[in-house]
């Protein structure tokens, strides 16, 4: 059975309906990413960081998986399929994927803020002060935030290196470290992007679907079938 591995971003959610920080509009207009995505702004005022991914887990809990989760999920019955993801939702594992490994965390996860080791499910949105770890610590979302280390990226880059296809969907591969990764394709690995954009050349022969992620992946599964 073939190794597909798949780099997934945030143009997967978006066709849930999952808005990025710059698209949530309203109060957080008035606020810069740093302030609600950093060790600093955590710092600062724990509050507004807890109130900003509360409201992300409510937007999260409504959507559900879209075509592109659900066929990437559907191809697990022809190839040995890893999905990495930038996203920290968790719609791939909703569709069906059983190998999914977060690089940037999981919203519907907490964390120790003095041992990271300890992490615990949230039982729904809301994650608040007074929230503690065992050792009587403050939980934090379970979120790499800016500035903090990409831990995941060592074990991504043990998968991509496997792979037999590598297929990048809803991200154009200009975010690093997650970028890098296209580094680790063998060069027998056939590379495919799926990207309603054009995008800029990378180091690598690929095939390119200009498209959205549902509707390249049906182009997708037609070339690999």
């Amino acid at each position: 059975m073939k190794k597909l591995v798949v780099l997934s971003g945030s143009g997967v959610s978006a066709e849930s309906g999952l808005r990025t920080f710059r698209e949530m509009g309203g109060l957080w207009e008035e606020y810069d990413v740093y302030e609600v995505a950093s060790p600093e702004g955590w710092a600062a005022n724990q509050d507004l960081v807890l109130r900003f991914y509360n409201e992300r887990r409510k937007q999260l809990l409504n959507a559900q998986p879209n075509k592109a989760h659900k066929v990437l999920a559907s191809l697990e019955d022809k190839f040995d399929v890893q999905i990495i993801t930038q996203n920290v939702d968790n719609l791939h594992e909703r569709a069906g994927s059983t190998k999914v490994l977060h690089l940037h965390g999981e919203l519907l996860k907490s964390r120790s803020t003095i041992d990271p080791d300890l992490i615990y499910d949230i039982d729904g949105w809301e994650l608040k002060k007074g929230d503690t770890c065992e050792k009587g610590s403050q939980l934090r979302p379970h979120i790499v935030w800016f500035g903090e280390a990409v831990d995941k990226i060592p074990e991504a880059a043990e998968f991509v290196k496997q792979a037999d296809i590598f297929l990048v969907i809803g991200t154009s591969l200009n975010v690093y470290p997650a970028a890098g990764l296209i580094d680790f394709v063998k060069s027998s690995t056939e590379i495919y992007l799926i990207d309603p954009n054009e995008v800029a050349p990378i180091r690598r022969e690929y095939h390119f679907i200009q498209d959205t992620a549902t509707r390249g992946i049906e182009s997708f599964v037609k070339s690999i079938s």
